[in-house]
């Protein structure tokens, strides 16, 4: 088989109502069904991961690892559904959840298509479809999330914060800040940890908006697209 594709898609792209849920995964099934190369997918644990998380800390549940585990948990429920919809639909995709990575990449020399979640504490599904990719050894990672773009700082702090279309790893690196776990359940656009497995292992990313699968059909194609072209340097 030709070198696959990792896609991570964040939980944030399945926490629509039903009915943009429905019509989001339908129109995954149809991308992904005209795709010529296996795709490696990641999935997020989103608002459930995040909700589960923080009844958790409510009741008194304080340690990090215990956090991860509950947010782990969810991302494969999420996994779990994705993978059943697009074999339901007819698509070559492995029976099962992987737990870790090189069970994935391995699967991923015999089937299309390779669903899984998280794998262990401190590892966030960014650094999961970081290092699948890595694993797999495939020519790019496709970070699909609930924001258009990398940008210059938090846009939600700053309002003079910018959208950047191109940019090197290193940079990247610059903005997300130190190869460090962060806190269970947060929402960095990419988990500084994966930043530097990148780096070390000259993978290039792509971060876009999930909801637009236009933006997800090109970049996956190899195509130029709207969101940030993040290259080896």
């Amino acid at each position: 088989m030709a070198a696959p594709l990792v896609l991570a898609l964040g939980g944030s792209l399945l926490s629509a109502d039903e009915g943009e849920r429905n019509a989001w995964l339908s129109a995954l099934t149809e991308l992904l069904s005209a795709c010529e190369v296996p795709i490696g997918i990641v999935v997020g644990g989103g608002r459930s991961a995040r909700e589960a998380i923080e009844l958790a800390k409510s009741r008194g549940e304080n340690d990090v690892a215990a956090l991860d585990e509950i947010g782990i948990a969810a991302t494969r429920v999420n996994a779990t559904m994705v993978s059943e919809i697009l074999r339901g639909a007819g698509l070559d995709v492995f029976i099962g959840i992987p737990t870790d990575v090189e069970s994935a990449a391995q699967n991923l020399e015999s089937h299309r298509i390779v669903a899984m979640g998280g794998t262990r504490p401190g590892h966030t599904t960014d650094n999961v479809a970081i290092c699948l990719a890595i694993e797999a050894k495939a020519t790019r990672c496709v970070i699909a999330t609930n924001v258009g773009h990398v940008y210059s700082s938090d846009p939600r702090l700053d309002s003079a914060a910018l959208p950047i279309e191109s940019m090197t790893l290193s940079e990247l690196q610059e903005i997300v800040g130190p190869p460090v776990h962060g806190k269970a359940g947060g929402s960095a656009v990419i988990d500084p940890i994966g930043v530097q497995a990148a780096i070390d292992n000259n993978l290039p990313l792509a971060v876009l908006d999930g909801s637009q699968m236009n933006r997800m059909r090109d970049a996956l194609a190899g195509k130029p697209f709207v969101g940030t072209r993040i290259e080896v340097g």
